[in-house]
């Protein structure tokens, strides 16, 4: 647009823009709209007025919206298993965990809140460790089904349970073209829309700019892959692409590649060295509740510091070696579960 139409329009993206780098500094922002008015005119100028921006938050993602999301989070128990892939819609998740389960394998605990896709899947069971990774997060979680004392752990949450072994209400279906059990998908708009009355997620990290590990304090080293070894069945890497400005994944040597063709990717990838604890007998339980040894990845470099998470209802805060913050680029996360007993590694 071009001449004094486009004027007032061109002001306020400015305005917005402006203001939304300041509050993604703000690690308490909520989804609450901000109202921004037009910058004030010059002396001896006339006064002119826009209208006010409503601006909101998306609080998954760190990223200024139009609208407030006023719908709970959905998070999605997602297989992982070599049948069940390529996965439906991980890219369209807000934060992704990546855990280790029985066998040297992995799973998913996939959170979508900003950009809720048709379907989602494949959806398998929970493990005792997927209470403490989902009560931060509010609202729905969703999977197949799993040992009758995990589902008690998981339903005593106060998370609203929808799980496909119990299920009379039609959100899932299995799908023909994938092999059975890797082949349950959920229903994701349509479970939200059930649940609209539930509250909005709260903010889980904290946020900065596109290049939040800028600063000298941080002493962030460039980074161009993560390579991570769960166990030797499992060993993501994920490769920093400076043109799209994201990571891109990786797994057992070959493209990790989602249902719509798309790469698997990250803005950020947040990496927790943590234990686990085998008193479920062959299943691993990865211990939330405590800290640990922490790295963030973000804008091609990785800041090393700690992670700390003091209950199961609260979200997990990452610390710079220097005491501040580690802050996230606005977009979406992986956080890598990798176990004492496993490797990361940062190549430059």
């Amino acid at each position: 647009m071009s001449g004094p139409a486009g004027e007032p329009s061109r002001r306020r993206l400015a305005t917005l823009g402006a203001f939304a780098a300041s509050v993604l500094l703000l690690s308490g922002c909520q989804g609450s709209p901000l109202e921004l008015d037009s910058a004030p005119s010059e002396p001896g100028r006339p006064v002119t007025t826009t209208p006010p921006i409503s601006v909101s938050f998306a609080p998954l993602r760190g990223m200024m919206i139009e609208a407030p999301l006023g719908h709970p989070a959905l998070g999605v128990k997602i297989d992982n298993h070599e049948a069940a892939r390529p996965q439906i819609a991980l890219n369209r998740s807000d934060i992704v965990f990546e855990e280790l389960v029985e066998g040297g394998i992995t799973r998913y605990l996939a959170v979508w809140h900003s950009d809720v896709p048709e379907e989602v899947g494949p959806v398998r069971s929970i493990r005792p460790m997927d209470p403490d990774i989902a009560t931060p997060f509010g609202g729905i979680i969703a999977y197949s089904g799993g040992q009758e004392h995990f589902v008690d752990m998981m339903r005593s949450t106060g998370l609203v349970n929808i799980v496909f072994d119990f299920d009379d209400t039609g959100l899932f279906h299995r799908a023909d073209d994938r092999p059975g059990p890797h082949d349950v998908i959920l229903a994701a708009q349509e479970a939200v829309a059930r649940n609209s009355e539930l509250a909005p997620p709260p903010v889980q990290f904290a946020y900065g700019s596109a290049d939040p590990l800028a600063a000298p304090a941080l002493a962030a080293t460039p980074t161009s892959s993560i390579d991570l070894v769960f166990s030797d069945a499992r060993f993501p890497v994920w490769e920093w692409d400076a043109a799209a400005s994201v990571w891109l994944r990786w797994q057992e040597g070959e493209p990790d590649v989602e249902s719509s063709g798309e790469r698997v990717r990250a803005t950020n990838v947040v990496t927790l060295r943590v234990g686990i604890d085998w008193s479920f007998g062959e299943v691993p339980r990865t211990i939330m509740v405590g800290s640990g040894e922490a790295w963030v990845s973000a804008g091609g470099r990785t800041a090393h510091g700690t992670w700390s998470k003091d209950a199961a209802g609260s979200p997990i805060v990452l610390t710079a070696a220097d005491g501040s913050r580690l802050r996230l680029a606005p977009g979406n996360t992986w956080v890598e579960l990798v176990p004492n007993e496993g490797s990361v590694t940062f190549q430059p």
